[in-house]
């Protein structure tokens, strides 16, 4: 006898078998998905009572999607809407991206999902798309002169002291586009990202932009890209992304003789290796002539 019963969000099937019992989460709080993975986690059940081997089972790549984006992964939203338009689009037919990081994102993040069916005994065989995952590490960063126009001439005040805030700390768009008053201190802020709850430490350059804030700036990821964008198309800045800014910040610490210790902990960066992952390849071409 097999019956579905929900615990703290989350749908569960339990079978009664010749006095014994098994439960195994279904891994997802919608009804209508649960209902239609019943059947296969009921016989995998049986399987286990009768003391054979567990038999995975081969859905389509399309509920194997649902399956995957219904089910309880602690992410946040913006993580549950990129899963969600990967999927969407390459279950639609859509090409990968040309560019070689976006591409190297959607491989991910589609190898991720048949991953997570294999260890949950729903596909046999994960399908993963082959090439290379890494992508190509971005090398922008910003010259004297080109921070020197965006400081200067874009034109919108309460923005332009934003961007000079994000260079100064070095501190991630997602760090400090909603920066709540209570956790600004004397001498650092206290922000939550991509690596959790951590501490931005804020020099004096920093603290003058921030004490002549008459409120904190409230923005949204796609202002701040789309307006840093288009500020420096009007300024003549090519190639240009906010998150260039943190770059060069890294880089320009770095040239001026900062420990790659002391950077990686300013920058955020689990350990100091990711830190020479990324600047590495921006160091080369700082090297002085040599001869051989």
């Amino acid at each position: 006898m097999a019956s579905l019963y929900k615990n703290k969000s989350i749908w569960y099937l339990s079978v009664y078998n010749n006095g014994k019992r098994i439960t195994k989460s279904l891994k997802t709080s919608d009804l209508k998905v649960a209902k239609s993975i019943k059947s296969i986690v009921e016989l995998s059940i049986l399987k286990e009572f009768n003391g054979l081997t567990k038999k995975t089972y081969n859905i389509s790549f399309n509920d194997l999607v649902i399956c995957f984006l219904k089910s309880k992964h602690k992410w946040s939203d913006a993580t549950y809407k990129l899963n969600k338009h990967i999927l969407t689009s390459h279950l639609s037919g859509k090409p990968l991206p040309t560019n070689p990081t976006s591409k190297a994102i959607h491989i991910r993040h589609i190898n991720q999902c048949w991953k997570w069916g294999v260890k949950n005994n729903l596909v046999q065989k994960a399908k993963l798309l082959p090439g290379d995952t890494k992508g190509e590490s971005r090398l922008r960063t910003f010259t004297k002169e080109e921070l020197q126009l965006m400081f200067s001439f874009i034109t919108n005040k309460k923005f332009n002291q934003f961007v000079q805030f994000a260079y100064y700390t070095g501190a991630r768009s997602g760090e400090i586009r909603s920066l709540a008053q209570e956790n600004v201190l004397d001498d650092s802020i206290v922000v939550r990202g991509k690596t959790g709850r951590r501490i931005v430490k804020l020099n004096n350059q920093a603290k003058e932009v921030i004490c002549n804030q008459d409120e904190l700036w409230n923005y949204t990821k796609d202002y701040v890209s789309h307006r840093f964008k288009k500020e420096a198309r009007r300024l003549g800045i090519k190639n240009a992304r906010f998150h260039d800014l943190r770059r060069t910040f890294g880089l320009n610490l770095i040239k001026q003789g900062m420990s790659i210790y002391k950077v990686s902990k300013l920058l955020g960066h689990k350990s100091v290796r990711t830190t020479e992952q990324h600047y590495a390849p921006l160091l080369t071409v700082e090297i002085e002539d040599f001869v051989l």
